[in-house]
This record gives C-alpha cells, structure tokens and sequence, in this order.
C-alpha cells in the first residue's frame, strides 16, 4: 500500500512539472498574449467645433453653434501626441515587429460628483474607428471626441440656448486599442475635462 500511494504521489509530482514546463515554455515563446512594447500619451488635447483648429488641454464644448443665424450641432475633436517604448529597459530602440497599430478607440464620460447615468447625467459613451501606427517617433492622432448626435440627446439637449447660464463639467476618458505587428494586443488610456454649455458665438 505504501509503495502504491508513493508511486501515485511521483506520478502526479511529475505531471506538474511537465505542466509547469509547458507552460513556461509557451511564455518564453512569446504566446503568451502580451506585447513586448507599449504606449505613452505625451499629450491630449481637444478642439471645439466651432473653431476646429484651435486645440487646449481643456474642452469647453459649444452644445448649439449659431451659423449664419442658422442653429448647428457641431461635433468635437481630440487630438493625441504618443509614443512607443520597450516593456525591456536593455532593448535600445524598438524594430518594426514592436510598432502598434491602432484599430478604434472608446470614449465614456463621468463627473465627479457621481451622477454618471449616460443619457441623463452625462453623454452616452459610444465607440470610434482609428487606424495609425504608432513607430518609434512621436505620433499625432485625431478622432471625434464629442459626437455630433450627443447635442441633439439628453442632457446635452437641454443646455441649448441658456446662452451659458447651465453647465454640466465631465471628464472624457479614452482608451486606443490596437495590436502589435506579431498580433499582440495594446491599449492606452488619456482622460481630458469637457465642459458642456450653450457657448457664446463669435
């Protein structure tokens, strides 16, 4: 009985060690899911659509933009400065194998007092395209930040002409993700303040 039960206990001790082995084995293969580079936000910036070239570190979104007499809805953009560096502080420079290339990107609203219901409180989050490879050098990406559709949706809606009196204050945070060139996912988050408001119109 005694050898039995010493020979089972060998048994199952060998089992984990091959278990082990293996698993080790994938990892050292580079199987194991995670990029061996990744992502810096250098900068995160956003323009109001009103004026789509002037970019600030802070977004004070227009909800209703007077054109022409005519009342528009114009949406917003985000523009974000990154880079790429080596999970590996030995490796001097990444080579093409470790660019990443950005495939969309998600952007949700909250405010810090709590009050975080999309459609009542806040913007709907939603979902956003992007293709650019981010290389060795520092990278600029724009993308919508503020959708036009959320102007015309609760609570955005509501804020059109207070000509400013109503504020709703919310921080937009982003996440990028993509894969490296081996296929190995990558994701990067940023988080930019975005006031909401019935702006006054140049």
């Amino acid at each position: 009985m005694t050898s039995c039960f010493a020979l089972r206990q060998t048994a199952r001790s060998l089992c984990m060690v091959g278990v082990l082995l293996a698993g080790g084995a994938c990892a050292a293969g580079g199987r194991d899911g995670r990029s061996s580079s990744y992502l810096i936000v250098d900068s995160f910036q956003a323009a109001d659509g009103a004026r789509p070239t002037v970019f600030r570190d802070a977004l004070d979104s227009d909800v209703q933009t007077v054109v022409n007499g005519v009342p528009a809805f114009l949406e917003d953009a985000g523009r974000l400065t990154l880079r790429l560096a080596m999970k590996n502080p030995a490796a001097v420079s990444p080579s093409a194998i470790n660019f990443v290339t950005l495939r969309g990107y998600r952007v949700t609203f909250s405010r810090a007092d709590g009050r975080n219901i999309p459609g009542v409180d806040v913007p709907y989050p939603f979902d956003g395209a992007l293709t650019a490879t981010v290389r060795d050098t520092a990278t600029t990406v724009s993308f919508v930040l503020v959708r036009a559709q959320a102007k015309l949706e609760a609570p955005l809606r509501a804020l059109a002409g207070g000509g400013g009196a109503l504020v709703i204050s919310t921080l937009a945070d982003i996440v990028l993700y993509g894969a490296d060139q081996a296929g190995r996912d990558v994701t990067v988050s940023a988080r930019i303040s975005v006031s909401f408001s019935d702006w006054g119109d140049s």
